[in-house]
């Protein structure tokens, strides 16, 4: 049988799991383009992700929220360079985590530790609806967000009914790294060299934009993506996707990760 992905280039933007993603998709026959559009990386001042550890360990919540395995991590990664990373894990055995989507669930696996309340949808609205049964008032919610605004909502509701939100974003986006490559990236869609681009994160839908804006080719990737399959991990991925005016966009149904975003792929490349 013939490789499903056979005669597919595909632009793959990196992210953390670039090179499982990029060979999933080579071993079922595509031809994978990398693009560097956002990178993540450690904060420059890490004393308020520190001080929100302590917090933890000290039983300040009762509940925190994970909106990204990365968020997890990149704490981790401090409780280890600042000595506390086994009380950190031991105060997080102790609280209730509700979880986003599988990212931060598996993080939390790889400790050994399981949710205590997942978001049937990987979204804020998610975690919102997750805990619309519960009275909130006075409740103290660590809340680990991810850079920008789009943890604002689920902030503000809330704060809106009662809770105190502690938030803490632990890593920072270096977004403005090889623009140039970007914009070949843009030019390459537009020649129809490219038969598809699949997108992991939120991030890396805006920087493929604001570097078509900085470039001078907010026409060519309009037209682009017109003609060319969108592939989005999931519901966030694909309504950030859809604010931009995108619409052939390809998801997984149900699990939002890589092996069923390839099979989302593989599906859509079969019809087209």
């Amino acid at each position: 049988m013939a490789d499903p992905l056979a005669n597919l280039t595909i632009l793959v933007p990196e992210s953390r799991e670039l090179d499982l993603f990029a060979a999933m998709l080579e071993a079922e026959g595509a031809i994978t383009l990398r693009c560097p559009l956002v990178n993540i990386l450690d904060l420059d001042d890490t004393a308020p992700a520190e001080h929100w550890i302590e917090q933890l360990i000290v039983g300040t919540f009762s509940d925190v929220i994970w909106l990204t395995g990365e968020g997890l991590r990149r704490l981790l990664a401090i409780g280890d360079r600042t000595g506390r990373r086994e009380a950190f894990v031991e105060a997080l055995g102790r609280v209730r985590s509700i979880t986003r989507g599988p990212k931060p669930a598996r993080a939390l696996r790889e400790l050994g530790l399981a949710p205590g309340l997942a978001a049937q949808m990987p979204t804020s609205q998610g975690v919102i609806d997750a805990l619309a049964g519960e009275d909130l008032s006075g409740r103290k919610i660590g809340v680990q967000l991810y850079p920008g605004d789009g943890g604002m909502p689920l902030l503000a509701a809330l704060a809106s009914r009662g809770a105190i939100a502690f938030p803490v974003t632990p890593y920072r986006y270096a977004s403005q790294s090889d623009t140039a490559q970007v914009a070949d990236a843009i030019r390459a869609l537009a020649a129809g060299r490219i038969g598809m681009i699949a997108f992991t994160s939120s991030p890396q839908v805006e920087r493929l934009f604001e570097v078509a804006r900085e470039a001078a080719l907010e026409k060519e990737l309009d037209d682009a993506l017109r003609r060319v399959r969108i592939a989005a991990i999931g519901p966030v991925v694909e309504e950030t996707l859809r604010r931009h005016g995108a619409t052939s966009i390809v998801r997984p149904e149900a699990s939002f990760h890589l092996k069923p975003l390839v099979r989302a792929i593989i599906t859509a490349w079969r019809m087209r």
